[in-house]
């Protein structure tokens, strides 16, 4: 099953990478989570479904620590969130004990059927914001 999983992972993240983040992006409403490249140090933008909850952001990742934010997060966690067209600043936090599946429930619809339907490894992100 390991190779139909990164078979996924890859198509998956091919299409994401070079046809919906280049459209999303664009869009002024878009939810964009920005971290810190790890390796080249330049800020990038990912679009993310979630919902803020508080002085909270929670997002499930589809690919866990196979999702470049992810790999970014962890190497630096301070990031920023775009919500409803303003920016936020906050530090991500990785939480594999969260129940991913249970989350998405309470998260909006249409991109937690995209999660479930996509993702091979499922992990909460929390964004704590500071402003």
């Amino acid at each position: 099953m390991p190779g139909r999983a990164d078979r996924k992972h890859r198509l998956v993240t091919r299409f994401q990478r070079y046809v919906a983040n280049p459209l999303n992006r664009r869009l002024p409403f878009q939810t964009l989570l920005e971290t810190t490249g790890r390796t080249s140090g330049l800020p990038r933008q990912t679009p993310v479904g979630g919902r803020r909850v508080a002085d909270s952001f929670w997002l499930v990742s589809e690919f866990g620590l196979k999702s470049q934010y992810v790999r970014n997060i962890q190497a630096d966690p301070v990031v920023r969130v775009r919500i409803a067209g303003r920016w936020h600043h906050g530090t991500a936090h990785l939480l594999p004990d969260d129940d991913a599946v249970a989350r998405l429930r309470a998260l909006p619809r249409f991109n937690s059927a995209a999660v479930r339907a996509f993702g091979t490894d499922l992990l909460t992100v929390r964004v704590d914001l500071v402003d």
